[in-house]
């Protein structure tokens, strides 16, 4: 139902009346009231303000509406400490025609413990318009009836009370009719409709009237309800009840047809006019389905069930008619007795901690307890209490309030929790009871430090692991609960190689997970001691240690490294062999290391390539190489011996090395031999200068050919114009060795250099070239070191199919 706008009007409504009660040092009572239809969150009260007390000391107290149907319409704000609406209220729907309608509840607080007892009444609103239980009825009245004959009685509900409910009926058109405005000992209002003038039913034999019902609301709200009446025939006598109003009292829970009162009318007509019948009216429709009228013995019968707690007395609106048309109405008040206890009692749980420490004092507060039984007298007495053999006991601290409070020593460990059973017992006959049960647990103090699963540990993790890798993990127990048993895993400071243990390992503190912070090199640590320490998160927190022994395993991440020989890029060196020399003749060893460790530095030589594998053999283990055969004369001069040499790690790395190896037995035989050796040319610090000397020399050489050509084609212009355009090569002669010596070194240097010239300028080329020739170079094996160069130079060809090319050779 919508709520009318009535901001202006029901201010002073919404206005918190507040009553405060001193009923014990922690109980107060206070009084709100609040309208009906109110909008959910509305405010109703500051509660705070009104107890005197801060609004935080609402939110640290844990203050909270207990017990009550009513906690779903009223909802405290704790952060603001006032009430507001919780739902929509309906004061119809909650409490009917009661009036006034109040919500009672209990907000609780706790540290200390205070109850404070909060009445909420609730204003009605014109939110309902009068209803008649019919939209029209038809009557029958005799043209002989006199003005001031009672035709009927009607009635409208209401739901609203007060200056909302009904106010009055009015009637029209009131040319032979009117109406008088009653009320019933309840104080219910209802009209009785009376004839006013006299009838002629020749003249007028059927009239409609339109009975109105208003309520004394603003906005006034109404009911109408159609009369058909119809004039007959003289019947001057109306059945006249016995009693001007019938009142009976009926057991609830009484089984269906049980008789309540029997009504009782006479009519001093005969025959049909002086019969009389029954019949109900101005009654709810919930209401007429508890009682059945006979029609024809005016027998009240109950036809549904009566509970007291529901309603306690019922109305009932009786007509009784003759065959006339005539009827006269009375009023049946029926008082519902409750003589039965059909309501066990009810057990509310309205605060309770469900963990309690080990070391609280007697007299500690557990839990309140409100127990109510909806019965009347005896059997709504109701005794409670707690099972035995525990170290608990109950104490009423309010009416329906009870408290469960300590009495004893707790220990954890003998008893980690208790179930406790409330047995609520009403005083009826029968006795109804009702058990609740809740399970409360001891919680622990912090004695019992963490204990790891072993003192000392040993890991083992693979060099070059990736950063984040898990390598081990610790577990520690608590025997305590909760908080005290929860282990935090800490990394206790060190020192590894001067560096804090934190650069190298952490450790998770929930798992106790030791995960690598970098990748570690077996080569510079092999083994690292972790310290860690186990710590509970009680108050003051326990702790102990254990140690973790990280080995660093070795893998093979290094090839191995040829110490001997000496390969160098710039020269070569060259082991000799007499040719006179024997069956494994020792002609020189490889020496090789490896920096890994294990199998994986464990070293083999093989002969990969050789000019003669039948005259030479390496050592497997030892890498020395030997004759395996009588060196004649036949073997060349020249042995170029290839050997690798292999660790034994998975997968295996290798290294190669070249043996240059001279079988002869003079140096200066060797020298003749060894002028074919490849290797590299020598780079010095004055290659750049003699770069740039050689362009020069190519440049001036470039200028002088042009010169010169275009010389001879001007003089050649007029003898021919073939010539002139010919593409013949014009290609002088250098000489093809120039002599040079850098310092006192007798090596030559060659360059090559190309200059390509062609008739049209622009597309003449310049390029440098590869050297002219390859230089050997034999190490004297003497002590003053000193180096002898041969220069083999190969002559240089002119291309006949080049337009124009200058080819210069620098020594």
């Amino acid at each position: 139902m919508a709520l009318i706008n009535r901001e202006p009007t029901i201010k002073w409504q919404v206005r918190a009346l507040i009553l405060v009660f001193l009923v014990e040092t922690t109980v107060c009572q206070i009084r709100y009231s609040v309208p009906e239809e109110m909008r959910k969150g509305s405010f109703v009260g500051n509660v705070a303000e009104d107890l005197g007390i801060d609004a935080r000391r609402l939110k640290s107290g844990g203050a909270r509406i207990v017990s009550g149907d009513s906690s779903e319409y009223i909802r405290l704000d704790v952060d603001k400490g006032i009430l507001v609406v919780g739902e929509r209220i309906d004061r119809e729907q909650l409490c009917g025609q009661t009036s006034p309608c109040s919500l009672n509840f209990e907000m609780i607080m706790t540290n200390p413990m205070q109850l404070h007892s909060v009445v909420v009444e609730v204003l009605d609103v014109n939110d309902n318009a009068p209803v008649f239980h019919e939209k029209e009825m038809h009557i029958e009245i005799l043209e002989s009836a006199l003005p001031g004959t009672e035709i009927l009685q009607v009635s409208a509900t209401d739901p609203d009370v007060g200056i909302n409910a009904l106010h009055g009926y009015t009637l029209h058109p009131t040319t032979h009719f009117s109406i008088k405005v009653l009320s019933s000992p309840n104080g219910h209002k209802y009209a009785q409709l009376y004839l006013s003038n006299a009838l002629d039913r020749e003249k007028e034999e059927k009239l409609l009237l339109t009975l109105t019902a208003v309520d004394g609301g603003e906005p006034q709200r109404s009911g109408t309800l159609k009369i058909h009446v119809t004039v007959r025939d003289t019947n001057d006598n109306a059945p006249i009840f016995t009693q001007s109003i019938f009142k009976a009292s009926v057991k609830e829970n009484v089984p269906k047809g049980t008789l309540v009162v029997s009504l009782s009318a006479t009519d001093a007509d005969e025959g049909v006019n002086g019969r009389v019948t029954y019949h109900l009216n101005r009654m709810s429709s919930n209401v007429a389905e508890l009682f059945l009228l006979d029609e024809n013995s005016g027998d009240l019968t109950v036809n549904g069930l009566l509970d007291y707690e529901e309603n306690k007395i019922y109305e009932i609106g009786v007509q009784a008619k003759d065959q006339g048309g005539q009827s006269t109405s009375t009023n049946v008040i029926i008082e519902v007795t409750d003589s039965v206890n059909d309501n066990a009692p009810v057990i509310t749980l309205t605060s309770f901690s469900s963990t309690i420490a080990e070391d609280s004092p007697s007299g500690t507060t557990v839990a309140i307890i409100n127990v109510k039984d909806l019965d009347s007298g005896k059997n709504g007495k109701v005794d409670c209490s707690v099972n035995g053999n525990i170290p608990f006991t109950i104490h009423s601290s309010l009416k329906n309030y009870y408290t469960l409070v300590t009495n004893g020593v707790l220990d954890r460990e003998r008893n980690p929790d208790y179930n406790i059973t409330f047995t609520a017992v009403d005083e009826g006959s029968p006795q109804l009871s009702t058990n609740k049960t809740i399970t409360l647990r001891v919680s622990d103090v912090n004695d019992n430090a963490p204990v790891f699963e072993q003192s000392y540990y040993e890991a083992n993790i693979v060099e070059n692991n990736s950063p984040g890798l898990s390598v081990f993990s610790v577990k520690a127990q608590d025997f305590d609960s909760g908080q005290n048993a929860r282990v935090s895993y800490l990394l206790i400071d060190t020192q590894v190689n001067g560096n804090p243990i934190s650069t190298y390992i952490s450790v998770n503190a929930e798992s106790g997970v030791i995960q690598a912070v970098r990748s570690f090199d077996y080569e510079q640590i092999k083994t690292i001691n972790i310290f860690i320490k186990g710590q509970d998160g009680g108050s003051p927190p326990l702790s102990s240690n254990t140690t973790v022994k990280l080995n660093i395993q070795d893998q093979n991440d290094n090839p191995p490294q040829v110490l001997y020989p000496v390969q160098t890029g710039g020269s070569m060196v060259a082991e000799m062999v007499p040719r006179s020399a024997d069956v494994g003749y020792l002609v020189t060893k490889v020496v090789a290391v490896d920096v890994d460790s294990g199998q994986n530095a464990w070293l083999s030589y093989k002969l990969q390539k050789a000019t003669d594998r039948a005259l030479f053999e390496v050592g497997l283990q030892n890498g020395e190489i030997r004759t395996i055969r009588q060196v004649s004369d036949k073997d060349a001069v020249k042995q170029r011996l290839t050997v690798i040499v292999e660790d034994n790690g998975q997968p295996s790395r290798s290294a190669t090395v070249i043996v240059n190896v001279a079988v002869a037995d003079s140096f200066p035989e060797v020298l003749s031999e060894f002028t074919d050796f490849p290797h590299d040319k020598e780079y010095n610090d004055n290659l750049t200068f003699y770069l740039v000397l050689a362009l020069a020399v190519v440049s001036f050489l470039f200028i002088t050919c042009l010169v010169v050509i275009i010389s001879v084609k001007i003089y050649r212009w007029r003898q021919s114009r073939i010539l002139y355009h010919s593409n013949l090569p014009v290609i002088p002669y250098y000489p093809p060795r120039y002599s040079d010596t850098l310092g006192t070194g007798t090596l030559q240097h060659v360059y090559n250099y190309e200059v390509c010239r062609t008739t049209d300028s622009r597309k003449s080329d310049c390029k440098f070239g590869r050297a002219g020739s390859q230089n050997v170079l034999i190490m004297d094996p003497s002590s003053t070191g000193t180096m002898q160069r041969i220069q083999n130079e190969k002559s240089i060809l002119d291309e006949p199919d080049s337009p124009l090319e200058v080819r210069l050779l620098i020594y």
